[in-house]
């Protein structure tokens, strides 16, 4: 799978992904760190990505367009180390990663994981 890392996500996150097999890589690997919310969804359709971000905006964004990608993964963590974070993402492969593949917004919290498949 194909992953976008927002400015907000450890680029330890981009790089463990790429350690389980995934193609992931972060904004601010590309230079990109400016990039507004709309050229980042933009990207990760362009580019077929999914979305990494702990920035709510990108689930309205995907609610709003009505289609199908791109997929977003989106964190509501109190605790955002990268460690922690690499954790939660795991549960979401685990749980997710055929949602992601078809269309889908998960909000990934301390305790649960919610998949809403698109459109929403």
């Amino acid at each position: 799978m194909r992953f976008l890392c927002d400015m907000g996500v450890s680029r330890q996150v981009s790089q463990w992904l790429c350690r389980q097999g995934h193609e992931s890589v972060h904004l601010g690997d590309e230079g990109l760190a400016r990039l507004p919310n709309g050229a980042i969804f933009s990207k990760a359709v362009a580019e077929s990505r999914v979305v990494v971000a702990f920035d709510l905006d990108f689930g309205d964004i995907v609610a709003v367009t009505g289609g199908r990608a791109p997929s977003v993964v989106v964190f509501r963590l109190h605790n955002t180390r990268a460690e922690h974070v690499i954790q939660r993402l795991a549960v979401v492969l685990d749980k997710a990663l055929d949602a992601l593949q078809r269309g889908a917004v998960v909000v990934v919290e301390e305790s649960r994981v919610r998949i809403r498949e698109l459109p929403v």
